[in-house]
């Protein structure tokens, strides 16, 4: 991924130096679960701890890379070179490169889920606040883009806290799922290395043993890894395109941060664009665009092939990168966001008491008159307000057939904005618990 939308520390999960040093610990680690079982001799495993301070050179082995056309066998080289040939001889004894590859592969999406649980619930602290700091702002509710009903902007902080904390699970659950890591040699059926090596290596890393890997652990674990991830992903791109609607000129409801010397536009100098989530809903479309490879990553040929190393190659490191970079961009869009109360009940009141319709219609029917015929009396005066511009309450109280049913009074009780926001603590209870 590129730079700019990258944050250094999940970058540094997917370098060179980090896989190296990976492979390196999986190495010496299965050489002293050998060693323990007495398959080699301990000296030859003390010594490929000899290079626990080494920095790999990832230049020489490209280089032998370049001769050997294979990256594990050019890293034992490597490796060599600093421990010694001769005391380097049982390194990698009865393995194979997917025992290295695939380990190493789910130890850094391990890792990287690590940072995008932690970036999750920085977003969460960030919703929870703005949610409970505008629990009764009062703004209109849409459906179709249409005015409904009025919600609050504390319940569209709620939603997406809750959304995002499902996200939350969704990882951890991913994490648990990848983290699995396989020792078991050729086709993976232990012939030429003891269980014991697996056993002892995965809990050195922090993983568990793969039940049954052939020679690769099983992709299924990886597309839904992916898949998880693309939900996180779509959940911000919800999040930024609500954020997006409301900064709308005509709608102005909300509004991305704009900082000191900020400029919208090299042409028009009094724009304030809504850049940031604009950036967030394709960066959602990149995160989701490694869900399918992953998926067709599931079905290789019989006990191995690599038709899906090249894709993990790519989509491992960008796409939890680029999540990595869409949680902090969007923790710090919704942590600055300028929220304009006054905006949300000018807009609510554009059509003068339209969106109270369906209180006027259940009156009526809770006062005798049928469904059918609530409908077409509350219906033929909202049309008014539509099409004229009357005012909704106005044009009933001048109904005869409506005051035929209702008073007065009673149709006046029906605007009153409080009825929408009466179980907006029941709401975020659910949400939030009882603080």
């Amino acid at each position: 991924m590129i730079s700019r939308y990258s944050r250094p520390e999940m970058v540094a999960i997917w370098s060179a130096e980090t896989k190296f040093r990976i492979w390196y610990e999986i190495e010496a680690y299965a050489c002293d679960a050998q060693a323990q079982l007495g398959v080699i001799p301990q000296a030859n495993a003390d010594a490929v701890w000899k290079a626990k301070d080494v920095e790999f050179d990832v230049a020489r082995i490209d280089e032998i890379e370049a001769v050997t056309k294979h990256d594990v066998i050019a890293f034992l080289t490597h490796l060599a070179e600093h421990v010694g040939s001769d005391e380097a001889r049982f390194v990698h004894q009865g393995m194979t490169s997917s025992d290295v590859l695939d380990t190493c592969f789910n130890v850094q999406l391990v890792r990287a889920a690590d940072l995008l649980i932690a970036q999750t619930e920085k977003l969460l602290d960030a919703l929870k606040r703005r949610a409970l700091e505008h629990k009764m702002t009062v703004c209109i509710g849409r459906s179709h883009g249409i005015h409904a009903e009025p919600v609050t902007f504390g319940l569209k902080m709620a939603q997406a806290y809750a959304e995002m904390d499902r996200n939350r699970i969704r990882l951890l659950t991913a994490r648990d799922e990848i983290a699995t890591g396989a020792i078991s040699g050729a086709v993976g059926t232990f012939a030429n290395i003891d269980p014991f090596v697996e056993e002892f290596v995965t809990e050195k890393l922090g993983l568990r043993p793969e039940p049954v890997s052939t020679q690769v652990i099983p992709r299924d674990r990886h597309a839904a890894f992916f898949a998880a991830m693309g939900v996180v992903g779509s959940s911000i791109e919800r999040i930024a395109t609500e954020i997006r609607h409301l900064q709308r000129t005509e709608v102005l409801e909300v509004e991305e941060y704009f900082s000191p010397g900020q400029k919208g536009s090299s042409a028009m100098p009094h724009k304030r664009n809504p850049v940031l989530t604009e950036n967030l809903t394709g960066l959602a479309r990149l995160v989701r665009m490694a869900v399918v490879p992953a998926m067709e990553n599931v079905a290789l040929w019989h006990e191995r092939d690599i038709s899906h190393s090249s894709v993990e190659r790519n989509i491992g490191p960008d796409t939890t990168v680029t999540l990595d970079f869409a949680l902090a961009r969007l923790t710090q869009v919704i942590d600055k966001l300028v929220v304009y109360p006054e905006n949300m009940l000018r807009n609510m009141n554009q059509f003068r008491g339209l969106v109270m319709s369906q209180r006027v219609l259940l009156a009526l029917t809770q006062a005798g008159v049928n469904r059918e015929d609530s409908y077409k009396l509350v219906q033929r005066n909202a049309m008014k307000v539509w099409e004229q511009g009357a005012d909704f309450k106005t044009e009933l109280l001048g109904d005869k057939d409506v005051l035929a049913a209702l008073s007065a009074e009673e149709i006046e009780e029906k605007f009153d904005i409080g009825y929408h926001t009466k179980h907006v603590d029941t709401i975020f209870a659910r949400v939030f618990g009882d603080e």
